[in-house]
């Protein structure tokens, strides 16, 4: 990766000041050449990837198994090694070991086509087979030229004691990368449908970091992922929209 441990300090400092969870963007994770590769042999949509729609999530793919020593196995195993994982425990500061998920559930690559959208959340917090604690997402963005109509942004929000404040709106573009804790609060999403053009989808690798145990007081019951609606009306009609398109999808499946 392009000089994670020479830029440590900075991307550290904004992690930890960035408040009320924690979270980090920054670009260049990658090498040129290695980013120019990714994205080469980034596939395209096909019967591998699932597309399930859902109330909360609309035309977004995700696809999780690669061939061994492939690029995008590759890219995987290197963003599960451990010194990538011994970079995130200093970037952190968590105090439990950090565990990668090397069978990238709920991550992998996510590709998303015009309509997509994923409303804000947060995360499940506990992983189905290992019952691991869910601690970080790392996400990287796979889009170049991304232009700023075709909407798609990462949004963060500040939902706690009653407020409700977009605190961050993170464009996804090509070899950006955003890191940030995954607990009670920290809601994130990409609310806004997309608006692109015919050929251009929304890419990114994701993976997710796991401890055994977490602080007494960040624990809390085990549940699955928890939407809100931060967009009024428009986010109601929208619900509407995918639930109808969910409920078509189970019936031709029948």
């Amino acid at each position: 990766m392009a000089g994670l441990k020479q830029r440590a300090r900075s991307i550290k400092k904004d992690f930890q000041s960035a408040k009320p969870f924690r979270f980090v963007s920054f670009d260049g994770i990658f090498k040129d050449e290695r980013i120019d590769e990714i994205l080469d042999e980034y596939p395209k949509i096909n019967d591998d990837w699932n597309g399930t729609t859902y109330i909360n999530q609309k035309n977004k793919f995700q696809k999780s198994e690669f061939e061994p020593s492939s690029t995008m196995q590759n890219v995987f195993d290197e963003l599960n090694s451990p010194v990538f994982v011994n970079w995130l425990q200093n970037l952190t500061e968590i105090k439990e070991p950090i565990l990668s998920d090397p069978t990238l559930f709920g991550g992998g690559l996510h590709q998303s086509v015009n309509g997509a959208f994923l409303n804000v959340h947060v995360d499940y917090n506990i992983h189905p087979e290992t019952k691991y604690h869910r601690r970080l997402n790392v996400i990287v963005y796979m889009n170049n030229d991304w232009q700023d109509q075709y909407e798609g942004h990462l949004e963060l929000w500040d939902l706690s004691n009653g407020k409700k404040d977009q605190i961050a709106r993170i464009a996804p573009n090509l070899n950006r990368c955003v890191i940030f804790e995954t607990n009670e609060i920290s809601f994130h999403g990409h609310p806004a449908p997309l608006k692109t053009p015919k050929g251009i989808n929304r890419k990114s690798i994701a993976t997710y970091y796991y401890s055994k145990v977490r602080p007494v007081q960040e624990v809390s019951d085990k549940h699955n992922t928890i939407y809100l609606n931060t967009r009024g009306f428009g986010g109601q009609v929208k619900l509407l929209s995918s639930g109808i398109k969910a409920l078509l999808e189970r019936i031709n499946n029948q």
